[in-house]
């Protein structure tokens, strides 16, 4: 088959059975995640350490399906992380911590694949907190509210998409820090 013909079927294929896809469910749900947190700093060096630290991380959204593959996703969570005293992996003096609570809306994008479905989000919010960063080039204690932009990415699984395995990443405007987590999540109904 020529690469045009294979364009054209391919076109054909995903107009005619776009509607009949399951990437995520549309209606009103509640999301509940729950993971591994991690927060590192935005310093660029020469020679740079890595410096994170890692802990806690939770979040909870209401999730507006308006449609299979888009949807509005206020969200609410927090994030406790602190720096390994170990010196050989962290230099004394080093530290990367995070404990704040954030909040804002985000908004999903999610491949029309039954089972399994990839997706990716983004959008804008604030984190209200307690931000340290001491480096050899940064020295910062940053206490209060930091507008934030969140990234995400990841896997909706299961019959109904409802399980999802996921990455969130939040890129602090203001703190020479951002912050993440490593999720697992699982999306209760209410309609």
């Amino acid at each position: 088959m020529t690469l045009n013909l294979r364009c054209f079927i391919t076109i054909i294929f995903t107009v005619l059975f776009c509607s009949y896809s399951k990437a995520q469910t549309t209606g009103n749900f509640i999301k509940a995640s729950i993971g591994f947190g991690s927060s590192t700093s935005h310093y660029e060096e020469e020679n740079p350490e890595i410096i994170d630290g890692f802990g806690f991380y939770t979040q909870g959204e209401y999730v507006i399906g308006i449609t299979r593959w888009f949807s509005v996703r206020p969200y609410l969570g927090a994030i406790f992380t602190s720096t390994d005293e170990d010196k050989i992996k962290n230099p004394q003096g080093y530290k990367v911590e995070t404990n704040a609570f954030f909040l804002g809306t985000k908004v999903r994008l999610c491949a029309p694949i039954p089972w399994v479905a990839p997706f990716v989000e983004t959008g804008i919010g604030a984190s209200i907190g307690s931000f340290e960063t001491y480096t050899e080039y940064v020295n910062e204690k940053k206490n209060g509210v930091v507008a934030h932009i969140p990234i995400g990415f990841g896997l909706a699984v299961g019959r109904k998409n409802n399980i999802e395995l996921g990455v969130s990443f939040y890129g602090n405007l203001t703190s020479k820090q951002s912050f993440g987590g490593f999720t697992a999540g699982y999306s209760f109904p209410l309609d």
